[in-house]
């Protein structure tokens, strides 16, 4: 017991000290798992043995994030996917085998070596991307997509790959070893173990496997369809709110241990329980109850493979092995750079796509571990592929940092398109025609008004459209298109643009142009009204204002007002803000940060005062009245 406490706090410490300290410096909290497993094994030696008894348990974090990612898949979802699965997945696993094992094959190794070193490769890190992705927001970006695709497709491809490695097994060697005893190049104890696994499948002729692990897949799939409900509906009913977590767990743990019983990855038979969950209305339920589980285990494996690399081994000859980890990378960076190219992939997507799988993965482990099991590939060559794997996820962060360098340099990957030709003129011109301006365009041209719409996102022209709002595509802050779409003539412009930078760009030249023009111009906050206000726009509206105001009327409403005071106490507060916003406007200096001008605060503390005494005025003169 006093052990296991220690080697916990040891790890947790490693943990806390330095995942927010990487996270701070911006390098995301794998790496600062990863260093903390360096500092805390092959460093400091504070770990040691038991490492690899913990990296199984902690792979099973990886079956919890795949369940917790099909829970957000529904089957329809997943059969959209279907072209990326088996095109851009299987494109990339082939070409990287190929292209690795033939380097391998250069190098000297026997080609069934060569193969298997391709295979293993190959496939990516799961863990680490999965968790970067989400960390910084990039799963529904058509890149992170589009790199899910090829992870899932990776994962699905462990089972064959296991099934086809005994095929390349090396001719035994026989020796003597020192005891007298013969050595067949065969693990006894591994044989005797693999023997004794719990198995449905072990002994069985081709065409019953094939039946009983069809069987337990459509077991999986009719038992998240028609039992999980009654099961929750029970558990419901104890009150108990650690049995929901409890059942979570069961899902996942008892669906895993009936796919390795017939041979399918654990990680596979969660994601397709998560798929046939994701339309249960516990679905949440079973996200908040896993997720901090799933976040824990991760984080202990992604220590366990930095604890876990031979710093000897590594400084015997590091820059061979640096040389060779890097080499996996770019050789995949490359394939992957033109399957992503094959299939459209552009801009940021294009390059997080090739960026975030460049490295090998956790699955290589594994399948090092089985093919020096069945002697498909010798022991001195999996120590090198163990450290190399080991360095290329170590490696990767680095490359998600290139990759947010880069992608402030590259725009959205969307063609270019000619602005539309504008035939068509009004006195109203509404720039943008998003959720602000789709209303202030409905309202003008309702009430029987002839509007002019522009927008330089194409998919919203074409949406509007079907809808039969006409408008044109173009940049709203190129002079050419403002010409033709009637500044001159117009009697009011609506800057109504999503992008503030752009509103203000707009304001200011549409001012310049016609200082008799009325221009009404969407700010995003406070500071923007005040940049707009210096642009020369007449009408200020704070997209989140007047919806933010309504709000607390209906606050006030419900707590004791009636609805006449509540909008009385709207409109006190409207008009105030109003008046404060102007008066503050003066004082605001651009480039000055708000906290430093100290007559602008000044004045805005006693407008908050003036804005209470009005208020509390307005209060008492209601209940003189009601009195």
């Amino acid at each position: 017991m006093d052990e296991f406490l220690y080697q916990a706090s040891i790890y947790l410490a490693a943990a806390v000290i330095a995942v927010p300290l990487s996270a701070r410096l911006g390098l995301g909290s794998v790496l600062g798992y990863l260093a903390a497993g360096i500092a805390i094994g092959p460093i400091l030696g504070l770990v040691g043995a038991e490492t690899e008894s913990l990296q199984h348990v902690a792979e099973f974090g990886v079956v919890m994030m795949l369940f917790l990612i099909g829970l957000e898949l529904e089957p329809r979802a997943l059969w959209d996917m279907r072209d990326k699965l088996l095109g851009l997945g299987g494109l990339q696993v082939g070409l990287s085998t190929a292209a690795i094992a033939a380097v391998a094959f250069y190098a000297g190794h026997q080609w069934s070596v060569a193969l298997a070193v391709g295979l293993t490769l190959s496939l990516s890190s799961t863990a680490i991307v999965l968790q970067t992705l989400s960390e910084k927001g990039l799963m529904q970006t058509n890149g992170g997509r589009a790199t899910f695709s090829v992870l899932l497709t990776q994962d699905i491809a462990v089972i064959p790959i296991l099934a086809f490695l005994p095929l390349l097994a090396l001719p035994a060697s026989v020796h003597i070893e020192d005891d007298g005893s013969i050595n067949r190049g065969v693990d006894a104890a591994h044989s005797a173990d693999h023997h004794a696994t719990l198995s449905l499948v072990e002994g069985l002729p081709g065409w019953a496997v094939t039946l009983v692990t069809i069987g337990v897949v459509v077991f999986v799939v009719l038992a998240g369809v028609y039992l999980t409900r009654p099961l929750f509906r029970f558990i419901h009913a104890t009150r108990l709110r650690e049995m929901y977590t409890a059942l979570a767990l069961m899902i996942v743990v008892g669906i895993s241990f009936l796919m390795t019983l017939v041979g399918l990855s654990p990680a596979l038979g969660a994601f397709l329980a998560g798929v046939v969950l994701a339309s249960s209305e516990f679905r949440h339920e079973m996200e908040s109850d896993l997720e901090p589980f799933k976040g824990l285990l991760l984080g202990l494996f992604f220590i366990t493979v930095g604890a876990g690399i031979d710093i000897g081994y590594f400084f015997a000859d590091p820059f061979d092995l640096i040389g060779l980890a890097l080499l996996v990378i770019l050789a995949k960076g490359i394939i992957l750079f033109i399957v992503g190219r094959a299939f459209k992939l552009r801009g940021r997507d294009h390059w997080l796509f090739t960026l975030g799988l460049a490295q090998a993965g956790e699955f290589g482990f594994v399948l090092l571990a089985f093919s020096t099991q069945q002697n498909v590939i010798p022991p001195g060559l999996s120590q090198k592929l163990l450290m190399i794997i080991a360095l290329t996820m170590l490696i990767t962060p680095l490359l998600f940092i290139l990759y947010d360098l880069l992608s402030r340099y590259i725009g959205e990957s969307k063609p270019k398109v000619e602005p539309d030709e504008i035939d068509e003129r009004g006195p109203v011109i509404i720039a943008g025609i998003g959720r602000f301006g789709q209303i202030v365009n409905r309202l003008v041209q309702a009430s029987g008004f002839k509007t002019v719409v522009l927008d330089h996102d194409i998919e919203t022209i074409q949406l509007m459209r079907r809808f039969g709002v006409k408008g044109f595509l173009g940049d709203p802050t190129r002079p050419e298109l403002l010409r033709a779409a009637g500044i001159e003539k117009a009697s009011v412009l609506v800057a109504a643009m999503d992008d503030y930078k752009q509103v203000t760009r707009l304001v200011g030249y549409a001012r310049r142009q016609r200082p008799d023009l009325h221009i009404i111009a969407r700010a995003r906050d406070r500071t923007h009204v005040y940049e707009l206000y210096q642009a020369g726009a007449n009408d200020i509206v704070r997209e989140m204002f007047d919806g933010s105001l309504r709000a607390g009327r209906y606050v006030l409403e419900n707590i004791g007002l009636s609805e006449y005071e509540a909008a009385q106490a709207e409109q006190t507060f409207y008009h105030h803000d109003r008046g404060s916003v102007r008066e503050l406007a003066e004082l605001w200096i651009p480039g000055m940060p708000t906290a430093e001008n100290k007559k602008y605060i000044e004045r805005a503390r006693q407008l908050e005062k003036d804005l209470e005494t009005a208020l509390l005025e307005l209060a008492e003169e209601h209940a003189k009245k009601s009195a």
